[in-house]
């Protein structure tokens, strides 16, 4: 037998003599928590992101025509309000309903706080002036409770919807919205795919 070959039997030898060694693995309880560490941090991002980035929203009725249509899918900015900027005239927003906090309304930002707002003859007024008013898909539309002077507290909003005869908005018993009823900035519709594309912010 060559010294090679006796190398390598001795070699095979140390192999078999050699010890079975048992890594200590993470016990049942670090394992547990360990993933629900991990469970809650992905729960924390996903409610993170649905309430300070962005939602997806399916809009149902005809209140905005004609700028958002029945089964209309949106992307709702939830971000800008709370870090970026304050909620502008002509914003269309989505919102929940002061007393049925499940139930949620996409309008257009009429009347800031602190103003006041006024319906005659179909014109808007703003602190008594009158205001442009692009987005009505009718030019004669009732007033609602805004026949009388409607002054908008601290963070109250006014609004309502472009399809001005079949909307029930802040004429009616939405009243004014405020802030912290705000999910956020519809501004970008998704579906139909024909219809596509961002949903144009304030003009302010």
């Amino acid at each position: 037998m060559t010294d090679e070959e006796k190398t390598v039997k001795k070699n095979k030898k140390s192999k078999k003599e050699e010890p079975v060694v048992l890594k200590p693995q993470p016990s049942l309880l670090r394992d547990s928590f360990s993933t629900l560490i991990t469970m809650i941090l992905m729960i924390g991002f996903v409610l993170f992101f649905l309430n300070f980035i962005g939602r997806r929203v399916l809009v149902e009725g005809r209140s905005m025509e004609d700028t958002l249509h029945d089964n209309d899918q949106l992307i709702v900015d939830c971000f800008s309000y709370h870090f970026v900027r304050m909620p502008d005239r002509f914003d269309v927003v989505v919102f929940r309903l002061k007393d049925k906090p499940n139930i949620f309304y996409v309008k257009r930002i009429i009347g800031l706080p602190g103003e006041t707002v006024q319906i005659t003859d179909s014109k808007i007024y703003i602190n008594g002036k009158v205001i442009e008013d692009p987005y009505a898909t009718q030019r004669i539309f009732p007033s609602g409770a805004a026949e009388q002077p409607v002054t908008l507290k601290e963070n109250e909003y006014f609004v309502m919807g472009d399809n001005r005869n079949n909307s029930l908005d802040s004429r009616y018993d939405v009243g004014p919205v405020k802030l912290s009823q705000f999910i956020g900035r519809a501004f970008y519709r998704l579906f139909p795919w024909d219809s596509r594309g961002a949903i144009p912010a304030s003009e302010g």
